[in-house]
């Protein structure tokens, strides 16, 4: 087995039934915010992650695509769980901010994607590439989530 914690879950996860939908939903107990998107997760690799967001009604806006501030939230899921499978065990992250460009109309479920590369793991500012994409594969929100990283302190 591999030493990340998150890789190690969901290779145990992915032996259940519905086990991207669980993925998610283990994530979301750590982030109950994350609870707010109907999510599940399509890949979790280091260094790249992808989830769907299901275009329900409770994810639209008022002239029925998927509300923006939804698909800023499924980015930052697979954010985060791109950094948590991908950082150096002696370094920890912190989101900076979030600079996101609507593209287009989300009017259908909405693939979330997270991706850096691997030797940008250093301290200091890691931007992070974000792209959301409808079922066409147009995109329809893109971007950059700043992370912060840092040494974890020396325990004694």
């Amino acid at each position: 087995m591999s030493d990340n914690y998150l890789l190690n879950i969901h290779k145990r996860v992915q032996k259940l039934p519905f086990s991207d939908w669980l993925m998610t939903r283990i994530v979301a107990n750590k982030a109950p915010y994350f609870k707010t998107i109907p999510t599940r997760l399509e890949a979790l690799r280091p260094n790249h992650v992808s989830c769907v967001i299901s275009k329900k009604r409770k994810v639209e806006n008022h002239i029925g695509t998927v509300h923006v501030i939804a698909i800023c939230n499924g980015l930052e899921l697979a954010m985060g769980m791109m950094a948590e499978a991908s950082i150096p065990k002696h370094l920890r992250w912190i989101p900076k901010g979030m600079d996101v460009q609507y593209t287009a109309k989300a009017g259908s479920d909405i693939r979330c994607v997270a991706e850096t590369d691997p030797d940008a793991w250093q301290p200091g500012d890691l931007p992070v590439r974000v792209t959301a994409y409808d079922d066409q594969g147009t995109v329809v929100v893109k971007g950059t989530i700043n992370l912060w990283l840092s040494e974890k302190p020396k325990k004694h």
